[in-house]
Formats: C-alpha cells, structure tokens, sequence
C-alpha cells in the first residue's frame, strides 16, 4: 500500500467510525473501491474473490456490462416519479413478473424486510376484509427463519438474539420447529391467517426446508383458505438454478417476496400474490413513496433478462454442482468442515467447534470473500456470472484458509 493510499483509508475509516452508529463488524482497514465480475478491489489496490455477493445481492456480479449501460441510460430519462404515477420500467418490470412467475398482481417495495412486512398485511387483510374473518390474524413461521429487521419481521422470525431490547414485538406471530410437521399440523388453526417459510432459510445456517413439510403447509393453507407465503428473499431469483426458489421445491405459494439479487445491486424489492389473495388490498390500503422507482425498476429487467437467457440457469446449476463437489472433498480432507449443504450457488459449510469465524477471516487474508451464518456455520453465495476457473480458485483459497485454522 503506498502512503498516499494508506492515509486516504485510514481516514475513511476514522471518520466512518466517527459517523456510524456501529451496526456492522466490519474488517478494520478495508474501503471498497470498485468491481469487475466475480472481484472486488479495495482502496488499497486489493483484489478479493467475492463469494458473498453483497448477502446474495450482487446477482450479476460487479460492473455487469448491459447492467451499465441501461442504468446510465435511465439516468439520462427519468431517476424518480412517485407513487402517483407509474413509469415506463415500471410498467414494464410488472408485466415480466407476471409472466413469469406464478403471481397474478405485483407491489413492489425498497428491500426484503418491506416485501415480507406487505405480505403479513395482505395475508391479514384479506381475511379480515375479504372473508370477513377478523379473528384470523395469526402468522405461523419456522423455527431458524429470518424475515427482516423490521419489529413486525423480526416478531416473525422470533430470533431471540435479534429481538432483544426491542420489546414489545407486535403480536400475532408464533414459530414451530423447523422440520416438525406435527407441530405445524397442531399449530395451524382457525386462529392463523398465513404460514411463512423460507425454502431455504440462510440466516440460520443455510437450511433446506424438507419436501414433506413444504407439502403440507401447502395442504393445511388449502385446507384453512389462508395463505402460504414464501420468504425467498435470498433464495429466489436464480440462486438455487431456477428462476424462482418455489420452482426448485415444487410447491406454489400464494404470496411470494423477492428482492436482494432481483436488482442487481439497486434497492427493489417485490411482494408477489395470486389474483384470490391480492383482493386483499384496496386503494390506500398499503403503499411506499420510494418502491417502484424507475432506476431500481430498470436493474430489475437486466436482471431478469440475463436470468432467463436460454442456458444461463442450468449455468447456475452447474456451477453449484461444481462447487459443491469441490467443498464435500475439501470436508473430506479437513476435519474441521463437514460436507455441504443447500442448493444451486446457496450453500452452507457446517464448521466444528464455533470457529466459522476464524475462516471467515482465514479467507479473507487470502483474498476470498465468504461469510459466517452463525459461529457453526460458513456461507457461500457467488455472483451467479461465476465461472469454473473462479470456483476453483476459490477451492484453493478456502482451502488454505482451512488449513492455517486446524
């Protein structure tokens, strides 16, 4: 590092820890400077193989070309219009959404938290708007879930660790075990207006929701007439190989969120629902004076164009396929890790001993970005623009860094 550089990021980093109220542990002398593909450079002329992708939001990696060029153009038309009126990529990125998924209506929103705060109201609301079920408030969720940061998500997720010192959490939410079908069957009643699951849940350590209990909350939500929501916030849009997370786990939800990777980087988030469930929503019911906006709109078609190119998710799937088979030899290899688990390029390494961490940070030194879920457990989410020769690089670094732990 030359000095110049040296004095610019070490007072960046004064005057961050000046500024901030200190939410995040971030690395002590790191000030990102620019992207290209699957790395990231810092000011200090460091190059790091991003396996983390910004939480899974960085879907086409960093200074994706197309992404570029239709982001500059937007800048040039039209950066903000409102609630009030629509706009043209607005229009635009509402009838993709329908074609191509399940979803019969669409809001939009400014992140995962907001997406899953409209789907707990819309799930409410029509119950007690459109059944005229007033007692039906109650959102079932799982054990491990993460939904958001937001007093209502959080009351969602009952994470203990999460709500603390922000009681009282809105009522209304109850959580069951993770792969206990009994205990959902028991739960589920006519007190429940909507089961929440994430098909793959992240936070938690990078859990697949087993297929028999997918099956059955959809059965028990048919069988209530309440809704069942899908969480896939960071699974959807392409991480798991499919477009949409409920397409890899065969099970159709009646609302579905989506944001992190659906903007490539932009602030946009989606809350998505069948024609039945949308009716739960009128005019002044629910709104945001950000979501929607044209900019985050026009990332969103970028993003779905390159996703639906023909053989760009089988890509994805191969490439998970390739790294997961390297991660299950390095557990092999290395007692410390067991082997993978998840789908697509979202998976978990499970680490003995709590020391998820210290990899975490092992890798780093090593120019490889990845993250800890929890003290037991290592989080990869590439770009999912990844390559082989990339995979493998990352292969070698981890596995260096798992070396230098043991």
């Amino acid at each position: 590092m030359g000095l110049l550089a040296e004095q610019r990021t070490s007072e960046s980093l004064v005057a961050a820890a000046r500024a901030t109220v200190g939410l995040h542990r971030r690395p002590p002398t790191i000030v990102m400077e620019s992207g290209s593909g699957a790395y990231l450079f810092d000011r200090a002329g460091n190059r790091y193989l991003d396996f983390f992708a910004g939480a899974s939001v960085s879907s086409l990696g960093h200074g994706h070309s197309s992404l570029r060029a239709a982001l500059h153009d937007q800048l040039d038309r039209l950066v903000h219009v409102g609630p009030i009126f629509t706009s043209g990529p607005e229009v635009l990125l509402l009838e993709r959404l329908v074609s191509l998924s399940f979803a019969d209506r669409v809001t939009f929103a400014n992140s995962g938290s907001e997406a899953n705060e409209a789907a707990i109201k819309l799930a409410r609301r029509y119950q007690s708007r459109v059944r005229r079920e007033s007692r039906r408030d109650t959102i079932v969720a799982l054990g491990g879930s993460f939904h958001g940061r937001s007093l209502a998500t959080l009351a969602a997720s009952g994470r203990p660790a999460h709500c603390d010192g922000f009681e009282p959490l809105p009522a209304g939410f109850t959580q069951v075990p993770r792969d206990d079908l009994n205990a959902l069957a028991e739960t589920v009643d006519d007190r429940s207006c909507a089961v929440m699951i994430e098909p793959i849940q992240g936070e938690s350590g990078v859990h697949p929701i087993m297929p028999e209990l997918l099956a059955e909350a959809r059965r028990l939500c048919d069988e209530h007439g309440i809704a069942l929501i899908f969480d896939e916030v960071q699974c959807g849009v392409g991480r798991l190989g499919t477009l949409w997370a409920y397409e890899s786990v065969g099970v159709v939800p009646d609302i579905a969120t989506w944001s992190k990777g659906i903007g490539g980087g932009l602030v946009l988030g989606v809350m998505a629902a069948s024609e039945r469930f949308a009716q739960g929503f009128a005019p002044g019911s629910h709104g945001s004076t950000f979501a929607g906006n044209p900019l985050s709109c026009r990332a969103g078609l970028v993003v779905l164009d390159v996703l639906t190119t023909p053989g760009f998710l089988e890509q994805v799937r191969q490439s998970g396929e390739r790294l997961r088979a390297g991660l299950d030899r390095l557990a092999e290899r290395h007692p410390l890790i067991g082997p993978a688990r998840g789908r697509g390029l979202m998976l978990g390494v499970p680490v003995v001993g709590r020391q998820a961490g210290r990899v975490v940070e092992a890798a780093r030194q090593r120019g490889l970005l990845i993250n800890s879920a929890g003290a037991e457990t290592l989080r990869l989410l590439p770009p999912l623009i990844i390559g082989e020769t990339e995979i493998d690089e990352a292969l070698d670094r981890l596995n260096a860094a798992i070396e230098s732990v043991e």
